[in-house]
């Protein structure tokens, strides 16, 4: 729903097709946002009410009525709006704990999650909100791993894998927005220029980046230089 929005707005023009299956979407999502479900992370350790999944249903509901809004659209546009109310008031009710200043991975957890990052992105609540500020503070200080962020702590057994991986490096990139939004520009331009050391000899970045592996690979290599390739590549 978002990128539907952000589409018409870019100047890509809608149709009548187009808004009765985004209508279609908003009609089933009113009658599931309640629902438990295995987060943007997709874990394997059972269904959560993840409190960014429940964050991704008040954005739906916010561009559609944005939507019917702006364009003058046929929508219910009493009822999205109670709907997207409702959400936001069970998010800031459950998903935020108040002892830890910190919105939280799922409803009655105490753990934290690097997707918390995209509520100040995504526009749920401003950046200098104090639970906003908060949360930040909290992944700064429990998710950094040798300069970069963590999807989650993976010894809480919510993933339902064995602890231990890398940093997600999309989870670092948030943080340096939020830095830019909370007008830490300095602190935003040290992590991106960081991130983007990282890319590849054709400018890609891997999905996830271990840096103490890396580091002890790269010692490795200086210790034992090789040729790039043992045998000559094939094609």
């Amino acid at each position: 729903m978002d990128v539907l929005h952000q589409a018409v707005k870019a100047g890509l023009a809608s149709s009548a097709a187009a808004w009765q299956l985004q209508r279609a979407l908003v009609g089933h999502l009113e009658t599931i946002w309640r629902l438990p479900d295995d987060g943007i992370w997709e874990v394997r350790g059972g269904k959560q009410p993840f409190t960014h999944s429940k964050v991704m249903c008040w954005v739906a509901l916010d561009r559609a009525v944005r939507m019917a809004e702006e364009n003058r659209l046929d929508a219910p546009l009493e009822r999205w709006r109670q709907v997207r109310q409702q959400i936001h008031d069970d998010v800031c009710a459950n998903g935020f704990d108040a002892a830890r200043g910190a919105f939280v991975q799922f409803y009655g957890s105490k753990d934290l999650d690097a997707a918390l990052l995209l509520l100040p992105l995504v526009g749920f609540l401003p950046p200098d909100d104090p639970r906003v500020r908060g949360t930040v503070e909290a992944i700064e200080r429990e998710l950094m791993v040798d300069g970069y962020v963590l999807r989650y702590r993976t010894d809480n057994g919510v993933d339902g894998l064995p602890p231990g991986e890398g940093a997600f490096l999309a989870c670092s990139f948030w943080l340096a927005d939020n830095y830019v939004l909370l007008g830490r520009h300095d602190d935003a331009r040290r992590l991106f220029e960081r991130l983007i050391a990282l890319r590849n000899d054709v400018g890609l970045l891997a999905e996830e980046y271990d840096p103490r592996s890396c580091a002890r690979s790269a010692t490795s290599r200086r210790r034992f230089p090789t040729s790039r390739w043992s045998t000559p590549p094939t094609t």
